[in-house]
Order: C-alpha cells, then structure tokens, then sequence
C-alpha cells in the first residue's frame, strides 16, 4: 500500500498523539463514572472540568457557557431545536443556501412542519448575500443559523455582522463553527452569537464528541433530556476520554493557530496555483481573499470529479468532492450550484483541504499526478469540451 497523503482534513483529521495519550488512562485505570458520588469515579469530574476550560480559553468563552455533546450534528440540532422551542410563536427562520446537512436538513424538516424559511443565497465567490438577509429578517425571525465558514469552499461569513443583525430583530443567532474551529481565531465575545458549535475531531481531536457554546443569559432548553449531566443541559453518561481529549486538542490547537496562516495557507496557494497553471480549465471556486488558510476548492472541466478522486486514491492521495456528510451522491455539490458554478464544471469539482502536517514534497506529488490524470479523464469523458479553451481564471475578488 502506497504512503497516504492526506488532503481531506475538512473531513476528519488525524488525532495527535498527545491527545491519545491524555484519553488513555480514562478508557482503563480511571474509568468511573464523573456523575459518581464516589471519589473513584466523581474524581474524572475535574477532569471534565479542565476540558471545558481549555476548550473555553480557545474561544473565549467562560467555562460554564460550554455544553459537551456528541459532535457538531448534535449542536446544530440542538440549537436550532431550542430556538424554536423557547420562541414558539415565532415562525420564520433563516439559514443560508450553502449549509452543512445537519442545519440544511432540520430546515427542511421545519419548512414542512410550517415554518416560513429564507435560505439566504450566495453570489459566484460564495458570499453570503447580507443585503438580502437584511431585508427578509422580522420580528417572526426565531432563529438565524449559518455558518462561520463554508467546509466546500473555506469561504468564510460576516459572522459578526450577522449574528448584530439578529439582536436587533429580537432573533436567536447560532454559528456553526465546526469548520473555523483551529484554523482561524474563533472568539465568541467579538461574535456575539447566543449559541457556536463545534466539533473535536476536525481539530485532531477525537470522534464523537463536540460542544455548544451557549452564551451566559441565552434561553435554553434541552435537547437531550434524562439526567443531570452537564448541569442538566445535556443529559447522558459523560464521554471522559473523549471529553479529555477534545479539551486537549483545544490546547494544541490555541498553541498552533498561528501555524495555519505561515505554513498551511502557503502550501495551499502552492497547490492552487500549480494546479491552476498546469491543467487547463481549471477554475478556483469560492473567495480567494476571505476564506479558510488550508481550504482549496478546484473545478476541473468537462470530467467528473468522483473519477478523479479514484485516480488520486490510487496514487495514494486522499481528498474529497465536498462534505463527507454529502459524498454518497453523485449530484453536483448544492455549495456550487448555489454559487451558479456550470455543471460541467461543478461536476469536476475537487476539495483539497490541508493540516499543519501536510509538507512541500506533499503537494510536489499531486501537483506532478494531476495533470496526467486530467489529461486521460478528458480522453474518455461524456462531456463535450470546447475547442477554445477558456483558460485559468483565478477569482480576483
């Protein structure tokens, strides 16, 4: 089997090895229970306590405003469930074109529950429309839910701008932060949204755990109902390793932030613009001037992008069409179509998203496989290519 080079971490990232270390006592010798009464297992209490701070110094938040969950499908669904519980004579809520599926879904689920919803559009660069969604916001507004940069694209929202918006309208605000989390500076105080989620392995955390940031004096009422875990916000036995090793990311990743815009967003323009010279018709999709620093975006045209991908996977190269949550279809990215990205075009589109692990000799070797592949995809490709090409045109926005 051929070394894998990773460029699919807006998917998952790999867990360091000091978070594994800090998991490991809490899978075996200290295994009990932190709801215990008993010093055995109440003792993992602290523990848990120590995570929340480290995941609260990251962004600046107080420690009690931190409800540990399941992951970021959990946030998002709690959030958006307490919005429209805590204002149910409200009836209006708004999200963006361009969401996740863990907000997109519940949305539609709502839109046929009776809600009045506003998917607020983006133009060609994937910029979330503000003029619009200042128009359509009320005093019905429950809930705006967006988020704070697009995982397909890296395209980053005017996350405060947003969120003021919704205060002055009386309406809750949740940012879906999973994908801002460690690669850029995630402040919840300059925000000032009511409710962030986020996720722990996108941070080289582990699976399966994730947080709420519910803002001190924000209505709250519980999605998950049982016990009295997390002060009884979020009922169900404590995940402590999980927990541990989210709090432990949290710390590395405040430690490293700055290594995100020094040495990952210049291997990432390294592998866009080699890529971009090489291969003809080949677009950069989303705001190259506002987005995530490890985030690139790529359509090739006039093949399909899944063959690609099977072309890369065979040279060891691992990446993705767009969110993992979305890669079973063979339909076009929803994140491009809404940007107007042609179908020929947005069919052969490529996600490559780089961590602070990726090397120069990395993207050396995509950029020395790619252009063969194109070049034998096009031979064999359904789609009809023109005889003028139309060139590389990088977004100068």
């Amino acid at each position: 089997m051929k070394p894998v080079i990773y460029f699919d971490n807006n998917a998952t990232t790999r867990a360091l090895p000091e978070v594994i270390e800090a998991m490991l006592p809490y899978f075996g010798e200290k295994y009990g229970n932190a709801s215990s009464m008993h010093s055995f297992g109440g003792g993992n209490k602290k523990a848990v306590e120590e995570a929340r701070r480290q995941l609260a110094a990251l962004i600046n938040a107080d420690a009690p405003e931190i409800i540990f969950n399941a992951g970021g499908t959990e946030g998002d669904n709690t959030a958006i469930n307490n919005a429209i519980r805590s204002w149910p004579e409200k009836k209006h809520i708004i999200t963006s074109a361009v969401e996740h599926p863990a907000v997109m879904e519940v949305f539609k689920n709502l839109a046929a529950q009776g809600y009045r919803v506003d998917y607020i559009g983006v133009d060609e660069y994937g910029r979330f429309n503000l003029e619009r969604f200042k128009k359509v916001i009320d005093r019905d507004t429950a809930l705006v839910s967006v988020m704070w940069a697009n995982s397909e694209t890296g395209v980053l929202f005017p996350v405060e701008e947003i969120a003021k918006t919704a205060r002055e309208h009386g309406a809750m605000c949740h940012i879906d932060a999973v994908q801002a989390l460690g690669k850029i500076e995630v402040d919840v105080r300059k925000v000032d949204a009511d409710m962030v989620s986020f996720s722990a392995h996108k941070i080289h955390g582990p699976k399966g755990i994730g947080a709420l940031y519910v803002k001190k004096g924000t209505r709250f009422l519980p999605f998950m109902v049982g016990g009295h875990q997390e002060k009884g916000r979020r009922a169900g036995t404590e995940n402590v390793p999980a927990i541990v090793g989210f709090g432990k990311a949290a710390l590395l990743a405040k430690e490293t932030l700055h290594l995100y815009k020094e040495r990952v967003a210049p291997l990432r323009d390294m592998l866009e613009n080699g890529l971009t010279a090489a291969i003809e018709d080949a677009k950069i999709n989303g705001d190259t001037k506002n987005r995530l620093p490890n985030t690139t975006n790529i359509s090739f045209g006039y093949i399909e992008g899944e063959s690609i991908l099977m072309h890369l996977d065979g040279e060891g190269i691992c990446a993705s069409s767009g969110s993992a949550c979305t890669s079973g279809s063979l339909e076009p990215s929803h994140v491009l179509r809404a940007m107007g990205v042609p179908f020929q075009f947005a069919h052969g589109s490529v996600r490559f998203s780089l961590s602070k692990f990726n090397t120069k000799e990395e993207v050396q070797k995509v950029l020395e496989v790619m252009p063969p592949i194109v070049s034998r995809l096009r031979q064999i490709s359904p789609f009809e290519r023109p005889q003028t090409a139309c060139g590389n045109k990088e977004n100068q926005s």
